[in-house]
């Protein structure tokens, strides 16, 4: 099997890395968040020009018409600068949930945007009762004539601090745990009715909790068939994993690479602390860890890019019996390895790294806490290995 990339997508990942070199450092970052910006408009205009924006959308509409391999090139160079951009949550979950499931009038309007970097958007399906059951669904959308009128609440949305649009799933019909009657709405994030409380996460991204009070919108702003959109949300969501997987490696690079240099210099009984074995031994765990994750993270970005049914493929759930339930190990066992990984990476670097690693001027505690971050979005390795586990005994 050829592991190589191709000689378009090496001219991407060096091109996307000298600008996130010249554009996105340590320093910038830090001016941002004292800044109280979520990101910075300037790159991500930047990031639209080199098409990265755009890496994994229909040529007709703007894109270049690349895979999940493509997106996993991105994620990777910008988990290695720890960039602040909503990639993940606009440009990959939001981007891939509108070419998914739009309509030809909904993706001719908005993916183009996307593309250009005009326009921001969001999923927002997370709810507080929910963790990481993505068929737990409260929030309802009522039929009144020619508008749906949504009540509801929306935990922790990725991105919704900024987007423009909000891609809202609702209940139309069924329970709370019912995995048929999720509908699609395309909401305008300045409806009325609608009211956003931003705030930074822990590692300092963008998000925000979303209120739904009587926010009406038309019958035209629905993505996809009605009632059928729980499918689309777990396919966008199994997009948005295999991203954050290659963040992940991208970040536990950076921090091997931060570690290895610190015990080059740190001194101890006057030698560097790097010349003691047992702190040889652990760096070598630490590498092979990075790449059981990288391997992972590669296997789940290929098995996306071949195509074939989708995550959400057997609305039954029986997930151990189809191609779509196959893909949805490979995520799984891809999310819970790279999560291991990155908890073992991270708690090594910062041990090696002494006490100066848990202050906020050391860079490693930074990308340790956006590894934690992106272990917890999407289900924890935890959760997925409960999900294996429980595919394999089926």
């Amino acid at each position: 099997m050829n592991f190589d990339f191709s000689e378009e997508q090496t001219q991407l990942r060096d091109a996307l890395g000298k600008l996130l070199d010249r554009s996105a450092g340590f320093d910038a970052r830090k001016e941002l968040i004292r800044a109280g910006q979520s990101h910075s408009p300037k790159l991500w205009r930047q990031l639209a020009e080199l098409g990265a924006l755009a890496v994994a959308l229909p040529e007709d509409l703007g894109g270049t018409g690349g895979t999940a391999v493509d997106t996993m090139i991105v994620c990777e160079a910008l988990g290695r600068r720890l960039v602040l951009e909503p990639y993940v949550a606009s440009a990959v979950v939001g981007a891939g949930l509108l070419a998914h499931a739009g309509s030809a009038a909904q993706k001719a309007e908005l993916l183009p945007k996307l593309a250009e970097g005009q326009h921001l958007c969001a999923l927002a399906h997370g709810e507080r009762a929910a963790r990481y059951h993505l068929p737990h669904l409260t929030t309802s959308a009522r039929r009144d004539g020619d508008s749906y009128v949504l009540h509801g609440d929306k935990h922790v949305v990725l991105g919704g601090d900024s987007a423009h649009t909000l891609i809202v799933s609702a209940r139309t019909s069924g329970g709370a745990e019912d995995r048929q009657g999720h509908t699609l709405l395309l909401v305008d994030a300045a409806a009325p009715g609608l009211t956003r409380r931003a705030y930074r996460t822990q590692d300092n991204l963008g998000a925000a909790d979303v209120e739904l009070r009587a926010v009406r919108v038309p019958v035209s702003a629905v993505l996809g068939e009605v009632g059928a959109g729980l499918p689309a949300v777990e396919d966008a969501v199994g997009l948005g994993m295999a991203a954050l997987c290659a963040e992940a490696v991208g970040a536990m690079a950076v921090m091997i690479e931060l570690t290895a240099d610190y015990v080059k210099t740190r001194k101890q009984f006057g030698v560097a602390i790097g010349q003691f074995q047992a702190l040889q031994h652990r760096l070598a765990d630490m590498l092979m860890r990075l790449e059981q994750a990288r391997s992972m993270t590669y296997l789940a970005a290929s098995t996306l890019a071949s195509g074939g049914p989708s995550v959400g493929a057997n609305a039954g759930g029986g997930e151990g019996g189809d191609a779509g339930g196959a893909r949805q190990r490979v995520l799984s066992a891809a999310k819970a390895m790279v999560g291991q990984c990155g908890r073992f990476v991270g708690q090594g670097a910062i041990q090696l790294h002494g006490g100066i690693g848990m202050t906020e001027e050391a860079q490693v505690s930074h990308y340790f806490k956006r590894v934690t971050a992106i272990d917890l979005t999407f289900g924890d390795a935890d959760h997925h290995v409960a999900k294996v586990s429980d595919a394999l005994l089926r």
